[in-house]
């Protein structure tokens, strides 16, 4: 190869190189798995008539944060979510519902206890005992699946209630819209 054809390649691939760097960072596109959970073929269950258009508003409040990075402190979509920051946020913005700041201080408050996986309702908290303490709570949008914001370096995400990690800590469902 000819030194002008050497240099021909080395500015053209610096010129690709460049233009590459050169574009905007791109945000991460929400991505939904499909759902393999054993409760995906229950119906859908509504807390109660009185209260299933809150429980709307809950659900698409939640589906439409998947994607959002975690922020441990985080409560807010510019800034990110930690776990009980993001369910104070759908409440708050939802229902107009202030929950506590801690997934343990959610834990203990007044609402019905929901024991069984298959009778928890679209709008319920989840609550995780992870370390012998409840420690993480999302939000049940039905058929088995849950929105959270799981863990540092992640984003806001759906998952199976009964995959093998969640399903293992799962401790119970607090039911707040009656």
């Amino acid at each position: 190869m000819s030194w002008r054809a050497a240099r021909h390649l080395w500015l053209g691939g610096s010129l690709l190189l460049l233009a590459a760097c050169a574009s905007a960072p791109q945000r991460r596109q929400p991505t939904f798995k499909p759902s393999h959970s054993s409760l995906a073929s229950l119906p859908p269950r509504a807390p109660s008539a009185a209260s299933a258009g809150e429980a709307n508003d809950v659900l698409f409040r939640a589906i439409g944060l998947v994607g959002t990075p975690y922020r441990w402190g985080g409560n807010t979509p510019d800034g990110g979510f930690d776990c009980s920051g993001l369910v104070d946020y759908i409440y708050r913005t939802a229902t107009g519902i202030a929950l506590p700041r801690t997934s343990h201080a959610m834990s203990t408050m007044q609402g019905r206890k929901v024991s069984r996986m298959t009778q928890l309702a679209s709008g319920d908290l989840v609550f995780f005992d992870i370390g012998g303490a409840i420690s993480h709570v999302g939000v049940y949008v039905g058929k088995g699946r849950f929105v959270h914001a799981p863990n540092s370096g992640g984003t806001v995400r759906l998952d199976d209630l009964d995959g093998p990690y969640w399903g293992e800590h799962f401790a119970y469902g607090k039911r707040l819209l009656e």
